[in-house]
Parts: structure tokens; C-alpha cells; sequence
């Protein structure tokens, strides 16, 4: 039922809203059956009286979002009036850079909806039409961990791997945007050493530098917590940014988060957490030639970690990410005229920090500067998006802000803002890469977006008569000693992933088609299974080839009711449509007629916060496996894989 405030501000009646105002002044707090302040109500319908008079006399707040993490500017920009956007964003101080929960901001709505006028008032205000602008995160899924290096025109980036092989991907940029994974520094399986780690394990927080015509790779190798050393440190060096890159040196000093230091006189160094510990390296950075000392705990005094060092203007800028690893993740930093010097902590700590717990972008830390040929600034760090009360389906991803200098000589991210939605492009030159979203495996070598959680089998995958051909492993996906399981980051909460898969004869307990993957705790499978039929007590088990979808969550197995496979078909199309936490299951015989099996409302154990059980800091995973079992042998073959964002 519309109320007497919402009915006033409906027929614009400027005196009966007053009125009503000053009678009940709680009445501006009222929300229409959608959920929708009256505030925003006056917004959006544009009167720029009425809208000055909530702003300037009601008890109405100007921090008030809706659920979806909208506020009072994009309702106005919604109404189309210039005046009271104008009115919002120079007398509020309201930015239309603000995004929702779905990272729309008012710039978008106005581009969206044509509203030029606002749409080039917006560009006056930020400087560039909105294709000039980029969108965080730039590297969505599971990218966590960042470190980038320049080389002349060109950038390097670096994100953790953990268990999943080839190891440690090393992507390129030309305009710190958009990047393309170009090789691993980790593509020899006997040099992996990740056989038998739990899932988030492995290779954490890697760090990418250059060194006298070398690229080197550092990381922490992070071993299970079964023995008395928890946690080494490895490197690897190129001539070639891309690889191949040489055997892992192990550097037996305890931390994690390392990254290398070359100071001006050519002496190299390591540093680690806690707080910020460095040490002397060889110059080929195989070895550590001094003790660890403490440079610094950190500005926060909780967990730092994620130290580097940037040396400018006769200081030593030690950057740190503080806090842990969730809401309270923060970049802060502390400079020193001196290398081993004191560290003075900066008075504008933290300089990159989320404070709205609210907004779509939460957890930033963990971050590298990079200065561009032009003399720009960028901060590259971690940060996460929640989903459904605080899931992080996507894991941890990759964002970019700009860095200014203060008149006083120190680094601030984003004008102390926390994270960006819209920024405007680094002035280099745009350089976009075509994405693999359909693979037809008609490439002799897989693309550098599969990997595998561990080592594949030699003989695990095979491409060839443009078919991908997947061994079964004899180990079940909730075994670490499963092989052959071929996945890709799901990088969007919307989309839909397909694949074709010739239908093969199978023994008992065998099966094979598309997963969902988180670790070897929580999955699920999509395909044909070899499953025992109703019998007789006194019969001896009969099996027949089903389309079902089983759910792995911890110790538990739950299987649906499977539906029976046409066995005079050749092939089979597998479908999920993904949105969100739910999961819809298709499957066809021809690839155009899908018949719907079954719907999963929450897979929330594909998160991060799915289940609280070992490490769990990498992201949902789409792809392939197959199960063959200790007993026989079988073979899935998979004509092309699709992921389409929607």
C-alpha cells in the first residue's frame, strides 16, 4: 500500500511532502514494497526541488545505500536530470564512479540509458569518455597474490598457483589491463613437488623481478602440516619472460610472501614475513648468504606479511599487506633513508583499505607498486568479491588503482578511497587479448588457461584427431592421489559451460564428464556414470550408463536419481548454467535440443568459505576429469569445452 509520503512524492506535491516532513520527520525513512528509501524515490523522479529539500532538511543520510549497494546518485541518474546529478555530485560531494554490488556505477547508467548530457558530465568530472575507463577487477577468478614488473613497454605479472600445475603462471600486459598468461615458471613435473600436498598448498605469493637481463621467480612452497617444516622458499630465473625457467633453488628460511630487492650497488636480498625479515642473496639469487633480520613488524601489528621494497628519491619504501587475509586486509607503508635503517610508518596508513563492508569489492591487500614508461603510478593488489551472505565464489582476485605522491613524499593508493570501481586507462597504448572461451582441442597442446590440481599422469592427456583424451585416474576426486583432471578458473558468477563427450564403454563405478572443482574436499560431478541397477536380492549386480550429478562435501556423497543414457547415441552434450550459487544441469544428443535434469540451489562449498577444513584460498574451478579405477582401464574424449560469460 503506497503510503501519504510516497503518494506526495509520486505527484511531485513539494508542499504536501513538506508537510508530511515536518509533522513525522521519520517518515523520510520509510521504504516503498521494493525496498526503496523515499530519498531515493525523490531521486529518482527528478525533481530537483524536492530533492534539494530532502537533502537540506529531512533526516534523510546521504551514506544510505539499497540492497543492492546502490545510492542516492544512481537514482538520480536514473531520472535522467541533469540538475540533480549535477546538485548531488557538486554540492554532496556524491562520485559517479560508486559501484553497486554488481560494480555499476551511475556513469554506466547514464551511459547505458543514453542520458548524454550527464554522460558528458561525467566525462568532464573523471576526464575520459567511459571507453576510456577500466573496470576492477582486471583479472577476475582466481588471480590472487599479485606482483608485476616492467620491462621497458612491457609488464609482467605474476599470481599464486598453490597445488594446481603448471606452476606459478606468468602473464603479459602492455597497458596493465588486460593481460594474457604467456608460460609458468613451473612446467617440469619432476621439478612440481606438489604430488601429495593438500588443496592451498603449494606455491604461495610469488613475486616477479629483473635482474641484469634475468626474470626471476620467488614463492613460498608450502608444505602440509605434518612434519617440522612447514614452509620453504624457491627461485627460478629466465632469460625469456615466458620460460622455460631453471630448476627450483630451495632457500631454507622460514616465512612466506618473498620478494627480491636489488639495491644499487648490486647486492640482492630476500624479504619475508613476519613483519618484513630480509637477508643477503647470491647474485645468481640461489643461495642466502647472511642471517634474517627484522627491517620492520609493520604498521597494523597483525599479520604482515606480503612485504616489497621500492627505492625512490633516496628512500627505501617497504610496502606491506597487514591485517589478514579478510575484511580487515590492508596495504600500509613505511619508509627509511636507510636500507637495515628504522622505518617510519606513514601518517596516511593505511593507504589502500575496503571500509565499506558493504561494497562488491572487499579484502584488498597485498599489492605491488609499478611505475609506468610514462611516469604513472599503479598499485596492483589482492582483493575478493562476496556473493550470497559472504561466499567468495570467485576466490581471490586482481585489482589496479592509481598511486599519487603527497607533497610530503609518500604513496597513496586511489586517493585513500579503498578500491576502484571505475578508473581511468594508464596512458599506454591498449593492447586486448582474445580470451580461449571455446576450445575445440584442435591444437596439438592444451591452452594456457587449463592446469591440473597436481601432476597429470605422463600418459593422463592426450590430444589428438582434434579430441582432448582424458585417462581415468584410478583415484576418485576426493583423493590428493587423483590425476588427470583438467580445469579452468571460473571467472564470472553468471555463465554457462558445455562440452561434447563421446560415449564409451565403461566398467562398474566408472565415470566421467564435466566438474565443478574447489579442492579434493568439495566438488561436483556432471556426467555418465556406470551404476549398479535395481535387482533381486538373490541376483548378481547388473550395471547400466546413467546421467547423474554427485556432490562431494567433506566426508559426504549425494548422488541424484540418474536418468538412463541412449547407448545408440555417439556422443553427449553436457550444460551448466551457472548463476551464482545455482547450478542448472542440461544434457542433449545433438547439441541443440537440451533437456533440463536438475537444479542446485546453493553450492556455497564451492567457495572459499564452503567448509572450514585445510586451506581454502583459491576459487571455484570448471572443467573435465574422468574416473577409470584400480581395476580397469577407460579412456573420456571430449570434443570441445565452451565457457560463455553471461
Amino acid at each position: 500500500m503506497i503510503n501519504q509520503l510516497e503518494n506526495a512524492i509520486y505527484l511531485e506535491n513539494f508542499a504536501q511532502i513538506k508537510k508530511i516532513l515536518q509533522e513525522d520527520p521519520k517518515a523520510i525513512h520509510q521504504e516503498d514494497e521494493h525496498g526503496v528509501a523515499m530519498a531515493f524515490l525523490a531521486a529518482k523522479m527528478g525533481n530537483e526541488q524536492i530533492l534539494k529539500y530532502i537533502v537540506e532538511y529531512s533526516m534523510a543520510s546521504m551514506d544510505l545505500v539499497d540492497r543492492d549497494h546502490r545510492n542516492i546518485l544512481h537514482y538520480a541518474t536514473m531520472s535522467g536530470s541533469l540538475k540533480c546529478v549535477k546538485y548531488l555530485v557538486e554540492k554532496v560531494g556524491m562520485s559517479p564512479l560508486e559501484g553497486d554490488f554488481n560494480l555499476v556505477t551511475p556513469y554506466d547508467i547514464a551511459h547505458d540509458n543514453k542520458f548524454m548530457d550527464i554522460e558528458s558530465f561525467y566525462e568532464s568530472l573523471t576526464g575520459a569518455p567511459i571507453s576510456g575507463m577500466y573496470r576492477n577487477p582486471i583479472r577476475t577468478g582466481f588471480f590472487p597474490d599479485p606482483s608485476v614488473v616492467r620491462v621497458g613497454e612491457d609488464y609482467y605479472m605474476v599470481n599464486s598457483s598453490f597445488i594446481y600445475f603448471p606452476c606459478i603462471p606468468v602473464s603479459h600486459s602492455k597497458d596493465l589491463v588486460h593481460w594474457e598468461i604467456i608460460g609458468h615458471a613451473i612446467t617440469n613435473p619432476e621439478w612440481a613437488m606438489i604430488d601429495g600436498l593438500e588443496g592451498g598448498r603449494g606455491y604461495w605469493a610469488p613475486d616477479i623481478s629483473y635482474y641484469e637481463g634475468r626474470f626471476y621467480i620467488t614463492a613460498t612452497y608450502r608444505l602440509n602440516d605434518t612434519g617440522t617444516v612447514y614452509r620453504k622458499q624457491i627461485v627460478v630465473s629466465s632469460e625469456r619472460p615466458e620460460g622455460p625457467y631453471s630448476r627450483p633453488a630451495i632457500i631454507d628460511e622460514d616465512g612466506i610472501d618473498p620478494s627480491i630487492f636489488n639495491d644499487d650497488d648490486g647486492r640482492r636480498y630476500m624479504l619475508l614475513n613476519r613483519g618484513a625479515r630480509i637477508f643477503e642473496l647470491s647474485k645468481d639469487a640461489t643461495k642466502q648468504i647472511s642471517p634474517a633480520k627484522l627491517l620492520y613488524y609493520g604498521s597494523n601489528k597483525r599479520a604482515p606479511e606480503g612485504p616489497h621494497i621500492l627505492k625512490k628519491d633516496g628512500y627505501y619504501y617497504l610496502f606491506q599487506a597487514e591485517g589478514g587475509t579478510g575484511p580487515g586486509h590492508r596495504i600500509t607503508v613505511a619508509r627509511s633513508r636507510e636500507l637495515m635503517g628504522n622505518y617510519e610508518a606513514c601518517p596516511y596508513n593505511p593507504i589502500m583499505r575496503q571500509t565499506d563492508a558493504g561494497a562488491a569489492i572487499q579484502r584488498c591487500g597485498h599489492g605491488k607498486p609499478v611505475r609506468t614508461q610514462n611516469g604513472q603510478w599503479y598499485m596492483v593488489y589482492l582483493c575478493g568479491r562476496m556473493i550470497g551472505g559472504g561466499y567468495s565464489m570467485l576466490g581471490r582476485e586482481t585489482a589496479l588503482d592509481p598511486i599519487t605522491w603527497t607533497a610530503d613524499g609518500w604513496p597513496i593508493v586511489n586517493n585513500l578511497n579503498g578500491p576502484g570501481t571505475l578508473q581511468v586507462k594508464p596512458d599506454l597504448p591498449e593492447c586486448v587479448y582474445e580470451e580461449m572461451l571455446k576450445d575445440d582441442f584442435s591444437n596439438t597442446y592444451l591452452d594456457t588457461q587449463w592446469m591440473f590440481p597436481r601432476t597429470p599422469e605422463n600418459d593422463g592427456i592426450d590430444i589428438s584427431g582434434s579430441f582432448l583424451k582424458i585417462k581415468g585416474s584410478e583415484h576418485d576426486l576426493s583423493s590428493m592421489e587423483a590425476r588427470n583432471i583438467v580445469l579452468r578458473r571460473q571467472q564470472h558468477f553468471r555463465f554457462d559451460a558445455e562440452c561434447k563427450m563421446r560415449i564409451n564403454p565403461m566398467a562398474p563405478g566408472q565415470n566421467a564428464g564435466m566438474t565443478c572443482y574447489y579442492d579434493e574436499n568439495t566438488f561436483l560431478k556432471f556426467g555418465i556414470f556406470m551404476e549398479a541397477s535395481a535387482q533381486d536380492d538373490d541376483k548378481s549386480p547388473s550395471y547400466v550408463m546413467k546421467i547423474n550429478v554427485t556432490q562431494h562435501i567433506d566426508e559426504e556423497d549425494i548422488a541424484c536419481d540418474g536418468v538412463e543414457i541412449d547407448t545408440k547415441q555417439r556422443y553427449i552434450y553436457f550444460k551448466i548454467a551457472t548463476n551464482y550459487l545455482k547450478r542448472s544441469f542440461y544434457y542433449s544428443y545433438d547439441g541443440e535440443n537440451y533437456i533440463h535434469f536438475v537444479t542446485l540451489d546453493n553450492v556455497y562449498y564451492l567457495c572459499d568459505e564452503g567448509l572450514k577444513k585445510g586451506k581454502r584460498f583459491t576459487g571455484a574451478m570448471i572443467g573435465m576429469y574422468a574416473y577409470g579405477g584400480e581395476k580397469y582401464t577407460y579412456t573420456a574424449e571430449f570434443d570441445y569445452f565452451h565457457y560463455m560469460a553471461r
